[in-house]
């Protein structure tokens, strides 16, 4: 039998009251692996825009002490231990600083800034607010929903680990590992993807529902109007060939397979892209996006994104958008 949380411990991880029902219903979970993968699934596909908001309003502005009124008093213990880095590096100007930005940054977007604090300094942090500051507003939301999840993870191996200790007839799981990966990738502004080596490599995660959507999914967001960008074509290959691999600087003709292709709706989203499967094939694929049609005046007459799947991660949602302007792209992977 997995171990068993109540919604007090999972709103301590995540300040959604969403996110904490949707956890006490998807639980218990045999390994960590399984409650962060279950704790993806639903903070990227069940929790709304209002139960974001309400996770990002339970943290303090970076720098500050939680309210000693918060709803989890384990909320305000973590989130403190969090931030002793940047409190330990801060002096009086700095933290004025941060302040300042931390004002203008609500002002901006509505909402807190947020970042997965451990181990960062404060200048860290604050070159890091200045730089998101630049961002549109429709960019900086998903970014800060990226850092929740970094900071969900985190707590969540917190959790595990305390409920190990307390309870030893449980098998201790291997959390360390992944604390040390998160910090390690903390450096990353979006799309950080924490994994853990539990169970078997290409065992089924248990308590996870069935897909509802396809594993491979895109969007594509316009960041020099700040809006979704509808009615790019896009297309998903795989690559066919067991033997050989595509090779950088090669044409590589004849060894992709489509899959299917679509044009993104008004939400910048696209259609569905391949078969509805439960375990995606390992392999590597490709995704192209027919920006010349949408830009004719940009840089990029089109724009490929090569990438690969590994045996344990089939059982994986990958979520590949595209952040497009005239003469710049990005991707990250998402959930």
């Amino acid at each position: 039998m997995g171990s068993v949380f109540d919604e007090k411990e999972f709103l301590a991880c995540c300040g959604s009251t969403k996110f904490g029902k949707e956890m006490v219903a998807a639980a218990p979970f045999s390994t960590l692996q399984d409650a962060i993968r279950a704790a993806r699934h639903i903070w990227f596909n069940k929790v709304d825009v209002n139960g974001w908001l309400e996770a990002f309003s339970a943290h303090p502005q970076i720098g500050q002490s939680p309210s000693k009124n918060h709803q989890s008093p384990t909320f305000a213990q973590w989130s403190k231990g969090e931030q002793s880095t940047a409190l330990a590096t801060a002096t009086d100007s700095t933290l004025q600083e941060l302040f300042e930005w931390n004002a203008r940054y609500r002002e901006k977007f509505g909402f807190v800034f947020l970042i997965c604090a451990s181990g960062r300094s404060t200048p860290e942090i604050l070159a890091e607010l200045k730089i998101r500051y630049q961002n549109r507003p429709i960019i900086e939301f998903e970014i800060a929903a990226q850092e929740q999840m970094k900071i969900t993870e985190l707590r969540l191996a917190k959790l595990f680990s305390e409920k190990a200790d307390t309870a030893p007839t449980i098998k201790p799981l291997a959390t360390t590992n992944i604390v040390r990966k998160a910090e390690e990738d903390r450096v990353n502004i979006i799309g950080a993807h924490l994994t853990a080596a539990t169970g078997d490599a290409g065992a089924k995660p248990a308590h996870i529902p069935k897909r509802t959507r396809p594993p491979i999914t895109t969007h594509i967001l316009d960041t020099s109007r700040g809006c979704p960008a509808g009615g790019i074509e896009v297309q998903l290959e795989m690559w066919k060939d067991n033997q050989t691999r595509p090779q950088f600087g090669k044409a590589n003709i004849g060894g992709w397979k489509v899959l299917g292709s679509s044009a993104t709706d008004k939400d910048g989203r696209s259609g569905q892209l391949m078969n509805m499967v439960e375990a995606l094939t390992p392999g590597i694929y490709r995704i192209s996006f027919n920006t010349g049609e949408y830009i004719p005046d940009g840089f990029f007459p089109y724009v490929s994104i090569v990438f690969e799947i590994r045996e344990s991660q089939k059982w994986d949602h990958f979520h590949v958008p595209l952040l497009l302007s005239p003469f710049s792209f990005s991707t990250y992977r998402g959930s």
